[in-house]
């Protein structure tokens, strides 16, 4: 070999190993971010005995990746169905502070048995009526509550669908730019990292699964099969509601024209904050709410008045329970949606809406019109003048609440209940949920930082290699230092020598 190889080859490894020590200034710096990977400098040797960078690569576990990828969607599905259900919970609270309907339904069984004990008590009915109105300002104030929260995740869809459209439009400039980068031979490692971030943050709002294609193309599916990008990203679409009642259907979601969301679709997402939205507004909220309109059913039926007259032929009317324009009592296990809404006490029987109290215990808070009608029909009492010591339309009142009634299967409760019972069944079925939601939730935000933990370990930075790396390449410098300096010594001899 003579001194002018001996020089290239020289100046050749040190070249690599300023390229290498580059290589690994990144590393370090990058050492903290999320999804950084570790960059190898591949080195090899030339034919003239040299070495020069072939290429940087960087350190990859798909499979690892993917299990991530489909662990976030899960938790953020799970994490936006817990924030609901901790919502919902707030119209319960605790049983025993008498702010549940389950509790004020007690509270009124227990006011009108007492008020049955003294019939002639007007204080008594009054308060009998008292806790009837706060039962039914319970009910609709967890109507408002329920509603809300539908609006609100209505809201946050079209803010989830938002943020897609928009990552989806970032991840076609990255996968560009690394399908070019890929076929110009240039170093695309930060791309590809950045792209991972991109598929992370992609998958929190929907569940994901991915397809390469060649010179690194990446093609996103939803985790039911459309797709979101292919070469161009896909447009994510929703139309808004603005304003929720119990009747109001919220709009689906559609990808790239498909519908993805809702009952119709037969291509449902299944993970996602997305999905876990579209449970909280189309499933659990609606289900809570068919619950509460049950109860408000069965108020109004255990309260109904019936004809009393020797040959009964008019149907039942609401007694204590109505709602504004009601003429007839709702029929037994069938769902009057926005009932809970619209609930309240009669204004016949209500002093604080010129009511009179003693009809509770009487009857008559309607008057049938019509040919040959009294208009006392509805009247329990015997007397016309109100016996001040009836109490039997009383205990009536209390035996028709403790009695086994019929309740929609769409309440998820069963059809056969006490209103007491079905009552609680609902407090039962929404910690039910919230407990099951939250254990889902932690099982799910573990195995995400396990497999986090486990993708960091397999493909992230590790400083201390790093450090120890740095070093071997600064002696490598320094000896590379020195066989030049060596070589120049001899080149200045032969120079001298040649004189």
């Amino acid at each position: 070999m003579t001194l002018t190889s001996a020089l290239d080859v020289a100046l050749s490894g040190l070249l690599v190993t300023s390229s290498r020590t580059s290589v690994v200034s990144r590393n370090i710096v990058n050492a903290g971010q999320s999804l950084a990977s570790r960059k190898l400098a591949n080195v090899v040797t030339a034919p003239d005995g040299g070495v020069r960078l072939a290429s940087i690569t960087r350190a990859a576990d798909s499979a690892l990746l993917a299990q991530m990828l489909a662990a976030n969607s899960a938790t953020g599905q799970q994490r936006s169905i817990v924030e609901a259900l901790d919502r919902l919970d707030g119209t319960v609270l605790d049983p025993e502070l008498d702010a549940s309907p389950a509790a004020l339904i007690g509270k009124l069984m227990d006011s009108i048995q007492i008020y049955s004990a003294a019939p002639h008590d007007t204080v008594a009915a009054q308060s009998a009526i008292a806790a009837a109105r706060d039962l039914t300002h319970a009910l609709n104030s967890a109507t408002d509550t329920v509603q809300r929260l539908r609006q609100e995740a209505d809201a946050e869809i079209a803010s989830t669908v938002s943020r897609l459209n928009g990552l989806l439009a970032q991840f076609e400039t990255v996968n560009t730019a690394i399908v070019n980068g890929t076929r110009s031979g240039a170093d695309i490692t930060d791309h590809l990292d950045h792209r991972d971030r991109l598929l992370l943050a992609i998958s929190e709002e929907v569940g994901i699964r991915t397809m390469m294609r060649s010179d690194n193309d990446m093609v996103i599916f939803t985790d039911s099969g459309v797709t979101l990008f292919e070469t161009k990203a896909r447009a994510i679409t929703f139309e808004p509601t603005l304003i929720y009642t119990a009747s109001t259907t919220g709009h689906p979601v559609f990808a790239d024209g498909v519908q993805i969301t809702g009952a119709a679709s037969g291509m449902v997402i299944g993970s996602g904050r997305l999905a876990g939205l579209m449970t909280i507004r189309d499933e659990i909220a609606t289900t809570y709410q068919n619950q509460l309109d049950e109860i408000a059913r069965g108020l109004m039926e255990a309260f109904a008045e019936s004809d009393q007259s020797a040959s009964p032929t008019l149907p039942d009317a609401p007694g204590l329970f109505t709602y504004a324009g009601a003429t007839s009592v709702p029929p037994s296990g069938t769902i009057m949606t926005g009932l809970a809404g619209m609930i309240i006490v009669n204004p016949s029987a209500d002093p604080a809406q010129g009511g009179d109290v003693t009809k509770l215990r009487d009857g008559g808070m309607n008057r049938p019109e019509g040919e040959g009608l009294t208009g006392d029909e509805y009247v329990y009492n015997p007397d016309p003048g109100g016996l001040p010591g009836f109490s039997d339309r009383l205990q009536e009142l209390i035996d028709r609440m403790a009695e086994q009634m019929g309740f929609n299967k769409a309440a998820q409760l069963g059809d056969k209940a006490t209103l007491p019972g079905f009552a609680a069944s609902s407090i039962a079925w929404l910690q039910e949920a919230r407990s099951a939601a939250n254990s889902e939730m932690h099982y799910r935000a573990t195995l995400f930082e396990r497999t986090s933990e486990a993708l960091s370990n397999a493909t992230g930075v590790n400083l201390d290699h790093e450090m120890t790396l740095l070093l071997d390449l600064e002696r490598s410098y320094m000896a590379t230092s020195r066989l030049i300096s060596v070589i120049d010594e001899m080149f200045r001899a032969l120079l001298a020598a040649t004189r």
